[in-house]
């Protein structure tokens, strides 16, 4: 199986793209190197993955149709894993222009580009910001998702909606998964967990906004990459689903998990709620059980363990090629 993973040089499609390499699918990632967060992460990520195997890099931006289109002749995919868009809520109120613009405008170029070369399954990554502030817990995709709190929020929910008008008028076999609050080994630098890490590693304040009780579904990547993995065999005509541990931790919980993790105090800042931010994350999983045969194994603490392993290890490894 041909599988193009856009957003390819990022965390998830680290992660998904060793499991597919264990699965001798043929993989091309496609990435455009932004800014977002440094780059040369992004570059060590595929370097460590084309170090493991074959892997193509097409280097694109999903903005460029022209250049999409050439990625499309060369490798004609037969999955395309949908990762790339720029992320964050509270980033989002700064520049909703162009997270607009990538996260919608993009994905239309690469539903075109698919349903042309009728690529067999298209998984779009959505995010569990499209629940807004829900107050129902936990979760259901059945759950009215019309009233998002923030620009990132509502482009994930448009793409969703794009994504169904292709599924219905071209037949096109489309999921899209809600995932909620990945974290694991390589994750971005500006995510809180990584961020509290680095924070705490520097002896700085964290930043904690609001009383610290709100709740988070964290859910570990390789979970994320097993409900990826099982979508992509299912390849559904058109679904929604959520990925999550469906478990909640707050902040505070967090935070003293990390301490116990890192061997490491916090030093907290409270601060006012922050506009956009959603009080709770809770995954309604029993869709994804039942259709895609998802089956989160991995514990918060587990998870927190192996995060704190990798990031002593990142930071020992920086240390030493100084």
């Amino acid at each position: 199986m041909r599988v193009l993973i856009t957003g390819g040089a990022g965390f998830i499609a680290y992660h998904l793209a060793s499991a597919l390499m264990n699965k001798q699918a043929d993989i091309s990632l496609l990435d455009n190197f932004n800014d977002f967060y440094d780059p040369e992460i992004k570059r060590r990520n595929v370097r460590d993955l084309q170090a493991k195997g074959s892997v193509q890099l097409h280097i694109a931006d999903i903005l460029d149709r022209d250049r999409l289109r050439q990625v499309f002749e060369e490798i004609r995919p037969d999955a395309i894993v949908h990762l790339a868009a720029w992320a964050g809520v509270r980033p989002s109120l700064e520049r909703p222009e162009i997270y607009s613009s990538v996260n919608v405008t993009g994905t239309v170029n690469l539903l075109e580009l698919a349903k042309q070369f009728s690529t067999r399954c298209f998984i779009f990554g959505s995010s569990s910001s499209v629940y807004g502030g829900n107050t129902k817990v936990p979760f259901s995709e059945d759950d009215p998702v019309d009233k998002p709190v923030s620009p990132y929020a509502a482009t994930k929910k448009a793409g969703e909606l794009l994504c169904h008008t292709y599924a219905h008028n071209y037949s096109m076999h489309i999921t899209c998964l809600r995932f909620f609050t990945v974290y694991g080994p390589r994750q971005r630098p500006e995510m809180a967990i990584h961020k509290f890490a680095q924070l705490m590693h520097e002896g700085k304040e964290i930043p904690v906004f609001g009383a610290g009780d709100s709740r988070r579904d964290y859910t570990y990547v390789e979970d994320i990459v097993s409900g990826i993995l099982g979508a992509i065999e299912a390849n559904l005509p058109y679904e929604i689903l959520n990925l999550g541990e469906s478990q909640t931790t707050t902040l505070l919980e967090l935070i003293k998990q990390m301490e116990d993790a890192l061997g490491l105090k916090a030093k907290l800042r409270f601060l006012p709620n922050q506009p956009g931010d959603m009080e709770v994350t809770y995954a309604d999983i029993s869709r994804a059980r039942r259709l895609i045969g998802y089956n989160p194994q991995k514990p918060f603490k587990e998870g927190i363990r192996l995060f704190a392993d990798w990031f002593k290890g990142s930071r020992q490894s920086v240390t030493g090629s100084r």
